[in-house]
């Protein structure tokens, strides 16, 4: 694959694919980039709806001239334990901020997420973000209260009374239940509709199984969260430590033979 910077006819090519309603990993496999190149491109430049390939060159180089003045001092990315390459870590936390901001997490709100998912103790202080994300203090706070907000960090305080932050492991349990339950609304609505489409009507017959699919979906999301739920709170192992997890390769449980499932 080329590596380097973008160039202009590149983004060129990539407004173009955002224009024709493709798909990131698509528009990457026509450049021969990573897929990765084309998000964090993207959304550092007004994201999918927004992307201008002119805008986003002048933006680029204006950054790089910025980048030729004296670095402010101070590690960007702390030492890191376990022998990592410092600069893969920095590179997959900025894979990790893109995707959340994929998902509509505001870009501060999904950095400082994907600083606290990547820290080995899960939990830093307001100052230790400021460092290592580089931004100014009210950055920080305006963040943290939003994330909090939102149920997706929680606060504590240390031995020392400083406040620390970190991501709460059932965050993602609450999630997938909200977003099972967004599902059931539509789900609701669809069935709704039949009744005012006239029932065997066309209209009517397509929001009905419009329903049954997402009743489906968002019976199993909610099933499938319940019973995964102890995972976030259980030590890493492998599949072969767990002999009812799931062979991602054959779509099969690892149990014994003859040993009966739930349900």
């Amino acid at each position: 694959m080329p590596g380097g910077r973008l160039t202009q006819p590149e983004r060129q090519q990539i407004a173009l694919g955002l224009a024709d309603g493709l798909a990131y990993a698509e528009i990457a496999r026509r450049l021969e980039r990573p897929t990765s190149t084309v998000t964090r491109e993207v959304m550092r430049n007004g994201g999918p709806t927004a992307y201008r390939a002119d805008l986003a060159h002048r933006a680029t180089e204006h950054r790089a001239q910025r980048r030729r003045q004296p670095a402010p001092r101070g590690p960007r990315t702390p030492p890191q334990p376990y022998g990592r390459d410092a600069g893969a870590v920095r590179a997959y936390e900025e894979t990790l901020t893109s995707v959340f901001m994929q998902s509509g997490t505001p870009r501060m709100m999904a950095r400082v997420m994907a600083c606290l998912c990547v820290s080995d103790a899960g939990t830093l202080t307001a100052a230790e973000l400021v460092q290592r994300l580089q931004v100014s203090p009210a950055s920080v706070s305006k963040a943290i209260a939003f994330l909090e907000s939102q149920d997706l960090v929680r606060r504590e305080r240390d031995e020392r009374r400083r406040e620390r932050y970190s991501i709460d492991d059932d965050v993602w349990y609450q999630s997938m239940i909200a977003s099972a339950r967004a599902t059931a609304q539509v789900a609701e609505t669809a069935r709704q509709g039949v009744a005012v489409l006239v029932p065997g009507t066309p209209a009517a017959r397509r929001l009905e199984n419009i329903g049954r699919f997402l009743d489906f979906v968002s019976e199993s999301l909610t099933r499938a969260a319940d019973q995964a739920r102890e995972v976030l709170h259980a030590k890493p192992g492998t599949a072969a430590d767990d002999p009812g997890r799931p062979d991602p390769e054959r779509g099969q449980d690892r149990r014994p033979a003859g040993t009966a499932q739930d349900g």
